[in-house]
């Protein structure tokens, strides 16, 4: 086949896909052919319009490094990522909601103690942290994996400011006690702009849009025979938790973050100034085909 025009386009890349022998290359392909060429006969773009898209996407690669992932945003920031959460996540009554993983996660996180301060260096308000983990039964998941991590009280995460701190901080990876228990400390973390000095920020400008995500910290959790689950909690209050910029919010996931007074703390310890406590009891959905009773 030559000679092809507008109506005969599509159908022509189509049937060269015939030859795709994995059924799941042929589907994706096909739908993104589909679905990318209808979208090009909607708005008729320009030769330059045509180019700038691709000048988009080629300075969206040019910024990732192994601090930085510019799709992760640009997929955050169109919804993508959180639709794709929800295709992969559906929650039963009962257990706990996911959300976006986000673009700062380390898989070598330090291993901390129940109780540590993960804060390092950095300076804030004093932050506990107390939460459990169990099955929707409420049987407790002792051992569960507790990966958390947060921005600083200026709203920075630290691989964002190692060549200044040194070192990881404000994230850690905890175990469950035998009844499923956890807590730490650290500083209250900010609200923050998602990086926007490339071109997920440029097209944010472009659509009339901030680049704020609302005050919040993140978990991992795992336990053999569920579901790995990844979310945050959001400080309640927070002026972005109708406007997260990409779409991370959900009510089961706004706490009070709530402040005390200078004392003894809910873990014993004595703290000399306030302080904020966060309490989250978290609860895991069994994997698929897991013989472990929920």
């Amino acid at each position: 086949m030559r000679n092809f025009s507008e109506d005969t386009i599509t159908d022509a890349v189509l049937e060269r896909f015939e030859g795709a022998t994995d059924p799941r290359v042929k589907q994706i392909s096909e739908a993104l052919v589909r679905h990318l060429h209808a979208f090009v006969r909607e708005i008729r773009p320009t030769q330059k319009e045509w180019e700038y898209g691709i000048d988009f996407l080629t300075r969206t690669g040019q910024m990732c490094d192994d601090k930085r992932q510019e799709f992760i945003l640009l997929s955050d920031t169109l919804g993508v990522s959180m639709l794709v959460d929800a295709i992969n996540h559906p929650v039963p009554d009962g257990a706990t909601e996911t959300t976006v993983l986000g673009p700062f996660f380390v898989q070598a996180a330090p291993e901390k103690n129940s109780g540590d301060d993960i804060s390092g260096s950095m300076e804030g308000d004093p932050m506990l942290v107390t939460g459990s983990v169990s099955t929707i039964d409420g049987g407790p998941l002792a051992g569960a994996v507790v990966d958390v991590w947060h921005s600083d009280n200026d709203g920075y995460y630290d691989v964002q400011r190692l060549d200044e701190i040194g070192d990881l901080a404000m994230r850690a990876r905890f175990h469950a006690d035998a009844n499923g228990h956890f807590h730490f400390w650290s500083i209250k973390p900010a609200a923050y702009p998602i990086p926007h000095d490339g071109p997920v920020g440029q097209m944010l400008q472009a659509q009339g849009r901030h680049p704020w995500r609302p005050a919040h910290v993140h978990f991992m959790i795992s336990a053999p025979g569920f579901e790995q689950l990844v979310t945050h909690v959001f400080v309640a209050g927070d002026t972005y938790l109708d406007s997260d910029v990409v779409f991370g919010v959900k009510d089961s996931l706004i706490r009070e973050f709530i402040h005390q007074p200078a004392g003894r703390a809910p873990d014993g310890r004595m703290v000399g100034s306030a302080y904020f406590h966060l309490k989250y009891d978290f609860v895991l959905k069994q994997a698929a085909g897991s013989a472990r009773a929920a």
